[in-house]
């Protein structure tokens, strides 16, 4: 998560130069960033980077509490699930004698004359960012609770306004946002994914035009700014990454053809025999006969063995749904 704070002099009436970063734009950017960052989800829910650009145009008060709340309905509506909707406030305080005046939403003129500048953000279950700033030797308890208490009704305030437009995150995110997906698979299923000198992910990004990263714990990320596509890159991951179930019906391709059965790719780079006794309940005299290489034939997993070889069946597979088809 990244949030850039720009707060150019000309928002303030200043003339001077604009270089790099100011210290108001590291401050208040720290600020505003700080108090956003405890309602992000974490990388396993939203496997993005989001980056947020303040442009301050013109000021005349508080302009990092304005990115906070500016900051939330902006995530909120680019598609961020956020926990929950955050508002900032800027509180003042003047002091003459012994009397003493709390303020909220203070001016610039109220925050250059005043003495105390004090930032609260937060959610409306609590605080997540303050900053204070204090021009006397210090404040009494009563008065700090005061101030957070003030702050609290205030900050409940802009939320309320920032209800109005936006509750919460949308559903979906903008059409023209990449899409991020991730994948967990067995560590030792890496390889498979991979593939020799990375040809196998390779062919995956070029057959689906996908970009995938497949990370050492076993999460594979796969992004795409196209939808169908992105489904495709995980429809394909979990099938080169599935172990073939005994009992279950896989619909294979004829790889090879030998005289004692056929080898039959179930899943990718998967392939099991499929004995010649075993194609059909009829004698088979050659395999030939009734299957060619390239065919796409439904057959059943029978047995998987300890070294992972597969043995397959064709006839148990049209014995069960010829079942089917008569229920």
């Amino acid at each position: 998560f990244m949030l850039h704070y720009n707060f150019p002099p000309f928002s303030v009436g200043e003339v001077k130069f604009m270089r790099g970063p100011s210290r108001r734009d590291t401050g208040h950017g720290a600020l505003a960033e700080r108090a956003l960052t405890p309602v992000l989800p974490t990388e396993e829910e939203f496997p993005y980077v989001a980056r947020i650009v303040s442009e301050i145009l013109e000021s005349n008060g508080s302009s990092s509490m304005a990115t906070v709340c500016g900051g939330s309905l902006a995530l909120n509506d680019a598609g961020v699930p956020t926990k929950a909707p955050v508002a900032g406030i800027a509180m003042g305080m003047i002091k003459e004698g012994d009397d003493i005046a709390v303020l909220s939403d203070i001016l610039g003129d109220e925050d250059h004359l005043g003495d105390m500048d004090f930032k609260v953000a937060g959610t409306a279950e609590g605080i997540t960012a303050l900053q204070m700033d204090i021009k006397i030797a210090g404040v009494t308890q009563a008065v700090m609770q005061k101030a957070i208490e003030q702050a609290r009704d205030g900050r409940l305030h802009i939320l309320g306004e920032m209800a109005k437009e936006l509750t919460s995150a949308r559903t979906e995110m903008s059409p023209f946002a990449p899409r991020i997906e991730a994948v967990k698979i067995p560590t030792d299923k890496i390889r498979d994914i991979i593939g020799p000198g990375g040809k196998v992910i390779r062919g995956l990004c070029e057959e689906t035009g996908c970009s995938i990263d497949v990370s050492d714990d076993g999460t594979v990320q796969i992004a795409s700014a196209d939808g169908p596509a992105l489904q495709h890159a995980i429809r394909r991951v979990k099938e080169i990454t599935a172990e073939p179930e005994v009992g279950t019906i896989y619909e294979g391709t004829v790889r090879s053809i030998k005289d004692f059965g056929a080898f039959v790719e179930v899943l990718p780079g998967r392939d099991g025999l499929l004995h010649i006794s075993q194609i059909s309940n009829e004698r088979v005299a050659k395999v030939t006969d009734v299957l060619s290489e390239g065919d796409v034939v439904r057959v059943k997993v029978l047995e998987v063995d300890r070294n992972g070889k597969i043995r397959l069946s064709k006839k148990e597979a049209d014995f069960e749904d010829s079942e089917e088809s008569s229920d």
